[in-house]
């Protein structure tokens, strides 16, 4: 007891003296955590020889994530990401495979080893990609969702390379000089895991499909007809635990029945967390997920610096860091090459390629398991570890080469692809200036979701920092706004300060949707009558209430009570608004005000009558006063 203490002392008191450090200086978390651990391991030598255990238990925290992601994520968000997953994803594996096959074949290793190489180096680190995109807001790009498409394709892949490595291992345990005794040497390594599992060895090849079919309808049916009852019944019991205790075994029981029939748990865990992407027990379970992920995410990060062998790297630095180097180089060629075919453009396509340029947590898993079935040499095994390990700690370098490049890219080229748009809400506001802020923030705090899309990038980051989802992208652009959701929205709140944009915006609306109505900010009496002609329901003079504010102060400092200040004041609001819409009958587009005698004549009108009103609304105070 005493041992498991002192290490999980000194793993945290790592973390809470380099993590913090690392973030100040904008390092990012995941380099803090690796630092921590090369700390703890190869510096000070504090790690302990549970390093490899807490490495698989820590493990956990991949899947929590990818579940986290999973609740972002709605059904019909994941079906528009098919073409990626299936061609994107499948093309990056196949080709960096082949790719790093060639080049293990050139350094002299036999077939099925650098094959091998190849299938688990061209697997990236979910773990660190997806907490670096979050951490630097970089999931919602175009970039980020590439690249997020690609990992979850990977996690699928590791399924029938786990499965392929034992047909790789006949040939090599054929060669040997006792590949009897060697086959027994494999199996009993990993005869252990393989006798919990041991009933399902015994099925048909038909019967393990009809099972695996099974778990995972039973998880999408499971998740979107019992969960709701379940969680109102734990709900009902008031006590704040049992919600992290449902909360843990959804996901914890997920992920043991994938790994049941042999899938990987990630990928169960995200397909349930896509189903309950709608639930409204969502926010709850993100709330009592998110902590442990952070937790776990954080010592993975630690074991892996830990786990560097230090004493094979100094004994030979060229060789690792060279194939370390060349591995990176040549992940990056591939990943550039499939962004230009997919049309990846400027700083995603960087992102992209850097971003998943380094090996990845199952490497680990791959090694381990080769080393198992006889396909790797303790040596090879080594080696293998290494240069994943190396690459892992490498990838903060790589986002800081990609945040260096985006601001070279930014200053030679301002223009940028706009943000893949994933949610719906039932009013879109375009344009978060200080304007669509106020609007935004009364209306979200109300209880109504809101899509938010702004062609400032800097404002939408500042948004982001502060909790506030938004979408970068011109809102003035039809398949930004459809994207939005403009055929199911309510309410269109039209924020932007370009007035021919903001005409440009009412104008395609009204025309998708004569039914919606829209709320315009105008610059001045002309853009009022623009955006009527338009086809907006309301529109704001961006100064008009607060200069009628202005005004019922002035009056009250002039000898008005504060009722009647109220009075001229309201009177004077709905007079004008009204005087508004006569005016912008009679207002002609491109004629000057001043030179079209039926506006002229009809503002003078309204004038007068305007002071009439205001008049009576002074007249009518003893009436009033009597009648309350």
């Amino acid at each position: 007891m005493e041992s498991v203490l002192l290490q999980a002392s000194i793993y945290l008191g790592a973390a809470v003296l380099v993590v913090p450090l690392a973030v100040r200086f904008g390092l990012g978390s995941v380099l803090g955590y690796l630092a921590a651990g090369i700390l703890v391991g190869p510096v000070m030598g504090l790690a302990g020889a549970e390093t490899a255990d807490l490495q698989h238990f820590a493990e956990f925290g991949v899947v929590l994530m990818l579940f986290l992601i999973g609740l972002e994520l709605e059904p019909r968000a994941l079906w528009e990401m098919r073409h990626k997953l299936i061609g994107l994803g499948g093309a990056q594996v196949v080709l960096t495979t082949a790719a790093l096959t060639l080049a293990g074949l050139a350094m002299g290793f036999v077939w099925q080893v650098a094959l091998t190489f190849g299938l688990m180096l061209s697997l990236s680190s979910t773990a660190i990609v997806l907490q670096t995109l979050s951490e630097k807001h970089l999931m919602r790009t175009a970039g980020g969702r590439a690249s997020f498409s690609v990992l979850l394709t990977q996690d699928i892949a590791v399924i029938p390379m786990l499965a392929a490595l034992p047909l790789l291992a006949l040939p090599l345990l054929a060669g040997s000089a006792d590949p009897e005794a060697a086959t027994q040497d494999a199996h009993a390594a990993t005869g252990h895991a393989a006798s919990m599992l041991s009933w399902i060895d015994h099925l048909p090849p038909w019967g393990v499909t009809l099972l695996t079919l099974a778990i995972v309808a039973g998880i999408v049916l499971g998740g979107h007809f019992l969960a709701r009852p379940v969680f109102r019944f734990v709900h009902a019991s008031r006590l704040p635990e049992m919600s992290t205790f449902i909360s843990l075994l959804l996901v914890l029981g997920i992920a043991f029945l994938m790994m049941l029939v042999g899938l990987s748990p990630a990928l169960g865990t995200f397909v349930a967390g896509v189903v309950l992407a709608n639930s409204e027990f969502r926010h709850q379970i993100e709330a009592d997920i998110k902590p442990f992920k952070g937790l776990l995410l954080g010592l993975f990060f630690m074991t892996v610096g830990v786990g560097i062998d230090t004493d094979t790297l100094f004994s030979q630095p060229v060789t690792l860091l060279g194939l370390t180097f060349g591995m990176i180089a040549v992940k990056v060629a591939v990943l550039l090459i499939l962004a230009f075919v997919f049309k990846l453009k400027g700083k995603d396509r960087w992102l992209f390629a850097l971003g998943l340029a380094q090996a990845g947590e199952f490497g680990f898993v791959l090694t381990t398991f080769a080393r198992q079935q006889g396909v790797f040499s303790v040596a090879d095994g080594q080696l293998a570890q290494l240069v994943v390990s190396l690459s892992m700690l490498l990838t903060p370098v790589l986002f800081i080469g990609y945040e260096q490049l985006a601001r070279r890219l930014q200053t030679l080229s301002p223009e940028q692809e706009p943000d893949t748009i994933d949610e719906k809400g039932r009013v879109i506001i375009a344009g978060i200036g200080r304007f669509g802020q106020v609007v935004n923030r009364l209306v979200r705090t109300s209880g109504l979701s809101t899509v938010v899309l702004d062609s400032d990038m800097a404002t939408i980051e500042t948004m982001r920092r502060f909790g506030v989802k938004g979408f970068f992208g011109d809102p003035s652009r039809p398949e930004l706004l459809d994207a939005a959701g403009l055929r199911e929205a309510e309410v269109l709140v039209v924020a932007v300060d370009d007035r021919e944009n903001a005409n440009k915006i009412v104008r395609h609306a009204r025309h998708e949707r004569p039914d919606l109505h829209i709320v315009a900010r105008a610059r001045d009496r002309l853009h009022v009558y623009e955006l009527y002609q338009a086809g907006a329901n309301d529109i704001v003079r961006e100064t008009f209430d607060s200069s009628v504010r202005a005004g019922r102060y002035v009056l009250e400092n002039m000898g008005f009570t504060e009722y009647e200040a109220a009075q001229l004041s309201q009177t004077y609001f709905h007079v004008d608004r009204a005087a508004m819409r006569d005016l912008a009958a009679l207002w002609v587009p491109g004629q000057p005000v001043h030179l079209n005698e039926a506006y002229i004549e009809r503002a003078k009108q309204l004038d007068r009558d305007l002071e009439t009103a205001l008049i009576e609304a002074l007249d009518d105070r003893p009436a009033k006063a009597a009648a309350e």
